[in-house]
């Protein structure tokens, strides 16, 4: 059993329970899944860019990730249809603790001047979205073999009906979230 998902079963649901008054422990939010997604602007000039990417999201997540291609042709952007702009990985269950576990007590606080998390990133339905400007804060990710660096966005989807509830579900797991509000 992953160390979170115990600690979720024996710490955070009782203490949730009490916060909120719930009568049934299926009452108490969950998170559901984490959504991982790397957008690859140069993917458009350079396919390889987005091979690279994958493979780096994969090695992070321990998953393979999906490419994702793009729908419509814009020639603005000299973009063509079905062209891969980006790649992305969906977790849940054991991989999914096992993920945000590494991602809270590893990755987060290896983030130059790191003061917390925003609390505003919630979409007014229980769901957290955390944008990531470096791959390189992940210590799966050798330095020597990148070529560049790449962001990400991590979206955190919770079954709690408000962003409070959620936001509690998250601070008690140990999102590392900036000042009490």
């Amino acid at each position: 059993m992953a160390r979170l998902l115990k600690q979720f079963k024996e710490k955070v649901t009782p203490e949730m329970m009490k916060k909120f008054n719930y009568t049934n422990v299926h009452q108490v939010p969950r998170m559901l899944k984490i959504v991982v997604n790397m957008g690859v602007g140069e993917g458009v000039t350079n396919p390889k860019d987005v091979e690279d990417a994958a493979v780096e999201l994969g090695m992070i997540t321990g998953q393979k990730p999906v490419v994702i291609r793009s729908k419509k042709a814009i020639s603005n952007f000299k973009l063509k249809k079905n062209t891969p702009v980006g790649c992305k990985v969906t977790l849940r269950g054991k991989i999914m603790y096992e993920f945000f576990d590494r991602l809270v007590n590893v990755a987060i606080p290896r983030i130059r001047d790191f003061r917390g998390v925003p609390r505003r990133s919630f979409d007014g339905q229980g769901n957290y979205t955390l944008g990531v400007t470096d791959q390189i804060i992940f210590p799966e990710i050798d330095l020597d073999k990148i070529k560049r660096t790449q962001g990400m966005d991590i979206t955190i989807v919770t079954s709690g009906q408000s962003d409070k509830e959620a936001e509690a579900l998250l601070e008690l797991m140990g999102m590392p979230f900036k000042g009490k509000e």
